[in-house]
């Protein structure tokens, strides 16, 4: 491992616990982080809305990656860049979506919609990003200004082959990725974790061998590609674990922080 000078992590399923708890010994290790020099930022399948609460109790200074990194906003949450889905992509996974009977969200910069208030993951996202959705009959006026659309599932085994299916029908026009094992995220073309990853450290001067990932899901893996120093969190994937250069604890187990103290101890002897 290279001395790390900047760790960006995933939020669900690695910075947070099972119940959206972020513990006392991670932020202390976030802490550790800063007090040592070492950047710290998030980036995440969820919407702008949703990262706010994370800033002040982690003191993020730098830019944040909401919907896996195709818009990157301040930590007042004022978009720096913003890219949204080409109009054909998110009208093509709405039909998608509702072919195979999936709940289906968009999600604009300020704004969570949904034609279903009483979908079954609408309770779970509502405690997750602290916001409630707008629920409208009709999705066409928001076509042109979709961040993100997600198709939300208790099959697992369904979402893995529409995933497949999202992929090949979308081609280059977006990208479709689970960013956990009952959403499907369909964003921005060209724009993945892993060009946020490489975009902050460019804004920092850093090479991206000095940058530290640490994630649990598929979605995450455009980001250990392009990073120095990979962890899988032990809730992970067998997919993302065999990517990533280390693997830790479960988010449940205090993965995340044990992920965070390593890499401070390992920096110390360099």
């Amino acid at each position: 491992m290279n001395r790390i000078e900047l760790v960006v992590s995933d939020v669900d399923g690695t910075l947070l616990t099972r119940d959206k708890t972020l513990t006392d010994r991670a932020k202390a290790a976030v802490y550790q982080l800063h007090q040592r020099g070492i950047g710290f930022t998030i980036t995440s399948s969820r919407p702008t809305i949703g990262m706010h609460f994370l800033v002040a109790p982690l003191a993020i200074s730098l830019p944040i990656g909401p919907f896996n990194g195709s818009s990157i906003v301040d930590p007042q949450m004022k978009p720096i860049e913003q890219h949204l889905l080409p109009a054909s992509a998110t009208q093509s996974s709405l039909d998608l979506f509702a072919q195979y009977g999936i709940d289906i969200w968009l999600f604009t910069n300020e704004q969570w919609l949904t034609r279903n208030g009483h979908g079954e993951y609408v309770p779970h996202e509502k405690r997750a990003i602290k916001a409630d959705p707008t629920v409208i009959d009709d999705f066409t006026p928001y076509v042109t200004r979709a961040c993100k659309v997600v198709g939300s599932s208790s099959d697992p085994d369904l979402l893995i082959r529409c995933e497949q299916i999202m992929q090949e029908t979308l081609g280059g026009q977006a990208t479709a990725a689970r960013s956990q094992s009952y959403y499907l995220d369909v964003t921005p073309p060209g724009h993945d974790k892993g060009t946020f990853v490489q975009a902050i450290a460019r804004r920092l001067g850093i090479a991206t061998n000095a940058v530290a990932t640490i994630g649990d899901m598929q979605n995450d893996l455009a980001m250990f590609d392009v990073s120095g120093f990979s962890i899988a969190m032990g809730n992970a994937t067998d997919e993302v674990k065999k990517h990533a250069d280390r693997i830790t604890a479960s988010n449940d187990e205090e993965g995340f922080a044990m992920a965070m103290e390593m890499i401070l101890e390992e920096n110390s002897k360099r």
